[in-house]
């Protein structure tokens, strides 16, 4: 009894700790402040935050009350909390990747992915899209938002879908006793009436988005990396279902026949885009529809391609061929007008490294205030949350980051992330 007693007092004293910590109001005093949508940044400001809501934007170093807390962040660069819309929050690449679904359980993957995400908010990336898992994406995202482990917002699409064969076909590569016959419920549609119930099924299961395999892909153990897998109609049917739920919807594509058919079909985003032509950019201009460059993915494979044995042979000369041109596609669509929002495919490289994409697109044109507008503002409105997230304004939830320097006069400092906060809870302060 006395112990009960005893461990239910300090229950109620962290507790209250906590819902003190809430209460007060947090003054972040700002060198520089990226609110996000400005294309100019602003000296000497102060965002005032309350429990976990951005409750003013003021200009001058202010200090509030004596109950308050100043967060002294003079000598950093402050800006919203970065937004990756395409990860791959269960897995990182490896050697042993290819035999991890051989000898890994669900349980496995859950324990192990908790690194990745603690990595990938520590990194400043406060929101994260999760383009495909085995469903263990659901339960990240359940366990952050429930804060049982440290982690960014999580959206996730759970099991991508597929057709039978293509690019998030489960069963690819495996003998034929082991092969089966997956269906919607696995996320392998052929059909529209199966391509319907691939959603409804996704849905079902928690997703928050859908996603598709447009076409072949790079690290599936199949010989295609570019040819279209699915009908017209059938990624129309995906995409009208995912609607109906209030979902938006991605495609993986690498050729330009599969990307067309989910332009016009009306998808939401085109993921990787690397073989995407003149006729698809203004395609996708015409439809609104965003592009997702994922540049750090091209470089990756085409490094780890190189080293004997890493990847399984027939992955190789899709990696060196497909990979490096992704920076070059990002340049001219950039340039031609098509709408940017910034997305890695970490996981594919090691999470934490997400930033090493604001570098590769600087480097070929774009504006640095741009990319970063990429993983804030415009990520917001692709995910249609930037009622509440993607920039510092009175009434957005209090995600808010620093970094030392100045990244508009040197991109690679949004690898030196100092200080995260997110939803107004302080992760990191350096």
């Amino acid at each position: 009894m006395q112990y009960q007693i005893t461990s239910f007092a300090f229950f109620l004293f962290f507790s209250v700790l906590g819902n003190l910590s809430l209460a007060q109001k947090h003054y972040i005093q700002c060198g520089l402040l990226i609110d996000g949508k400005s294309n100019t940044a602003m000296k000497e400001m102060t965002i005032i935050v309350e429990k976990n809501k951005i409750t003013g934007v003021e200009k001058g170093f202010q200090e509030g009350g004596t109950d308050d807390r100043v967060i002294d962040l003079k000598d950093k660069t402050v800006m919203p909390g970065l937004m990756d819309m395409h990860v791959h929050i269960e897995n990182e690449t490896s050697k042993n990747r290819y035999m991890e679904r051989f000898n890994m359980n669900e349980a496995d993957i859950a324990f192990r992915s908790t690194i990745y995400a603690k990595r990938t908010l520590m990194a400043g990336f406060t929101t994260v899209r999760d383009l495909g898992g085995s469903g263990v994406n659901i339960a990240m995202r359940k366990a952050v938002d429930a804060g049982y482990i440290e982690g960014p917002r999580i959206y996730t699409s759970g099991k991508s879908i597929a057709t039978t064969g293509g690019h998030a076909d489960p069963t690819n590569g495996v003998k034929f006793d082991l092969m089966g016959d997956p269906g919607p419920k696995q996320g392998v549609i052929n059909g529209t009436d199966e391509a319907r119930k691939a959603v409804r099924q996704r849905y079902k299961n928690g997703a928050d988005v859908i996603k598709i395999t447009a076409t072949g892909g790079v690290l599936s153990v199949a010989k295609d990396g570019q040819r279209p897998q699915f009908a017209e109609e059938e990624i129309r049917a995906i995409v009208e279902t995912a609607n109906d739920y209030g979902m938006i919807t991605a495609a993986h594509a690498h050729g330009a026949e599969g990307m067309k058919r989910a332009v016009l079909a009306g998808i939401t985003s085109i993921e990787h885009g690397t073989k995407m032509t003149e006729e698809v950019m203004d395609l996708m201009i015409e439809h609104g529809t965003y592009y997702v460059p994922t540049i750090t993915a091209g470089k990756s494979v085409e490094e780890l391609a190189k080293i004997p044995g890493y990847y399984p042979d027939i992955i190789v000369p899709k990696a060196l061929e497909i990979g490096p041109m992704i920076q070059t596609t990002f340049s001219k669509a950039y340039k031609r007008g098509v709408k940017i929002a910034f997305g890695t495919d970490a996981g594919v490289f090691p999470h934490g490294e997400n930033w090493k994409e604001f570098g590769y697109m600087v480097e070929v044109g774009m504006p640095a205030m741009e990319a970063i507008q990429s993983a804030t503002s415009v990520a917001a409105t692709m995910l249609q949350v930037e009622d509440k997230l993607g920039s510092i304004e009175v009434g957005k939830l209090a995600d808010i980051v620093a970094v030392d320097g100045d990244p508009l006069k040197d991109i690679q400092v949004m690898e030196k992330v100092t200080f995260v906060m997110k939803d107004g809870r302080i992760f990191k302060n350096e």
